[in-house]
């Protein structure tokens, strides 16, 4: 299925990972916002639950073992052409992950992988949902 102009919308996993007191971000490799600093995590695949997304796009992103601890929220990101038309449609289903093992090493779909300091959040010009969630996140934790 296409991401631009879709049939349906698109199911996709972000992940908020932390060790300590800091949290992963990974730049983003591709499209959409190629080259924006973002939560790690993409798309689900066909026969896989959505907490198997959650790690194996970790681990794909980042080089990352993790544990799934809490789901936190499920964000609609819906955008529209000039003509109204449904241009991209993204259902984003958001977890809460704790560092198992392993180096983060930035993968096939990113071009940076990095330990932020929730303090250091505001250089990195997030969405304003990945704040919402990242600040959720912490709160249960």
């Amino acid at each position: 299925m296409s991401r631009e102009y879709p049939d349906r919308p698109i199911a996709a996993v972000g992940v908020v990972v932390w060790r300590d007191d800091k949290l992963m971000l990974i730049q983003r490799g591709k499209e959409p916002r190629r080259g924006q600093w973002s939560l790690p995590g993409g798309m689900q695949e066909l026969g896989e639950t959505t907490r198997e997304t959650a790690v194996r796009e970790i681990r794909e992103e980042t080089n990352l073992d993790v544990e799934v601890t809490h789901l936190l929220d499920v964000v609609d990101t819906i955008s529209h052409d000039d003509d109204g038309r449904v241009r991209m449609q993204y259902v984003l289903i958001d977890y809460a992950a704790e560092w198992r093992d392993r180096d983060a090493i930035a993968g096939s779909d990113a071009m940076g992988a990095r330990w932020v300091h929730p303090k250091d959040l505001p250089e990195y010009k997030l969405w304003a949902e990945t704040l919402r969630i990242i600040e959720l996140s912490a709160s249960l934790r």
